[in-house]
């Protein structure tokens, strides 16, 4: 693991918490997605592949993310440091089986005309189901990737300097993953394909900055909106811009050890910072060269999952070139719910922007009690 951004190459101290899925295990999850696929015949339906919200394959994955070894649930519980994440190996993935890199994520998941993704992806995306299945609950966005729960992350061409995940040339700043969202997922997951050029991707814990009782107060107050990301298209252009906190803390943010507990929504691509005053952008601007301070580099390899807190860390992406020769990164994302998680009572009165979640995997009894500022249950 290695400090970041893109020009700092000097090794951490630190280590990120590292995991292993056993050989058993993960044969298991293996065994799991095909089983899943050939009996639901997933590689001749591409109506049923193409979001895996179809509620054959929902209670299929429910049925079978129970019969896996237990040990499976404990290597992708969330991160137990204060880093914010955790690197868990053992995901059986043969880089020979699962053909190109797709061109775009549209072209991975077969939309608008595209080829069917490969049988080897397809069981791919079925594992990561499994896995967050035993993780917490999947859910996608109906806004983003076509509403699908696994979203295919790959360099696209055209998008080379965006912040977005298919960008490649521009370094991805560190964010909250939808952090302009309520509903945002508590835990990422990011399963590696492929990684030939050792792509890295990047993690800061806010729970290891170092900022004053002044600073941590300022940036607790809610000053500015944090807006949709160019994924979600231009929609929050008609919706109201709730000004959100950036830090979070249950108890005294001033206290001397306020950092054991802090939360964060931080998403400065995406955060008018010209409309605060000088006095919160240099306390910003404190937690950013923290975050930089403390950042480390994972350059995952096939097989490897990274698993991020989405309340306590930031993650990124280092610039690469890429080729679009079917050679490039490929990752695979999953956001997940954690139920028994609660976050400010707050955030229930945000409109979302007007986003929806698809969420196949919440229970009926948390339908009947979820609010309706954006959740889609029924895709």
């Amino acid at each position: 693991m290695k400090s970041v951004l893109s020009e700092r190459r000097t090794f951490h101290p630190q280590a990120v918490e590292r995991r292993e899925i056993a050989p058993a295990a993960g044969a298991a999850i293996r065994a799991a997605a095909d089983a899943i696929c050939i009996t639901l015949g997933l590689d001749g339906d591409r109506v049923a592949a193409e979001t895996l919200t179809d509620p054959r394959v929902v209670a299929a994955v429910r049925r079978y993310a129970q019969g896996l070894p237990g040990s499976i649930a404990a290597a992708v519980r969330p991160p137990s440091t204060s880093a914010g994440a955790t690197i868990v190996g053992g995901l059986p993935v043969r880089e020979t089986e699962i053909g190109r890199t797709p061109a775009n994520w549209r072209a991975a998941a077969g939309r608008d005309g595209a080829a069917a993704p490969t049988a080897a992806s397809l069981r791919l995306d079925i594992a990561m189901l499994l896995l967050a299945a035993a993780a917490g609950e999947p859910f996608g966005w109906r806004g983003q990737q076509g509403g699908r729960l696994v979203n295919n992350i790959v360099p696209a061409a055209g998008h080379e300097h965006e912040q977005s995940g298919a960008s490649s040339s521009t370094l991805l700043a560190p964010h909250t993953e939808d952090a302009f969202h309520p509903e945002r997922a508590h835990l990422l997951m990011l399963g590696c394909l492929r990684n030939h050029d050792m792509v890295g991707t990047t993690v800061s814990s806010v729970r290891q900055v170092e900022l004053t009782a002044a600073e941590r107060r300022l940036l607790a107050a809610p000053v500015l909106p944090i807006l949709p990301d160019v994924s979600y298209g231009d929609a929050h252009d008609r919706a109201t811009a709730p000004a959100l906190p950036t830090l979070w803390h249950e108890g005294d943010i001033e206290s001397a050890d306020a950092a054991t507990g802090l939360t964060t929504r931080y998403d400065p691509a995406y955060t008018p910072l010209d409309d605060a005053d000088a006095e919160f952008r240099r306390a910003y601007a404190r937690l950013s060269a923290e975050l930089e301070r403390v950042c480390r580099v994972a350059a995952l390899v096939p097989g490897e999952l990274l698993l991020v807190d989405n309340d306590v860390a930031v993650h990124g992406r280092v610039p690469f070139t890429a080729r679009y020769d079917g050679t490039d990164r490929w990752l695979k994302r999953v956001n997940i719910r954690l139920p028994e998680r609660r976050r400010r009572a707050a955030e229930n009165r945000e409109n979302g922007y007007g986003q929806q979640i698809v969420a196949p995997f919440r229970t009926v009894t948390e339908r009947d009690t979820s609010d309706d500022r954006g959740s889609d249950e029924q895709p």
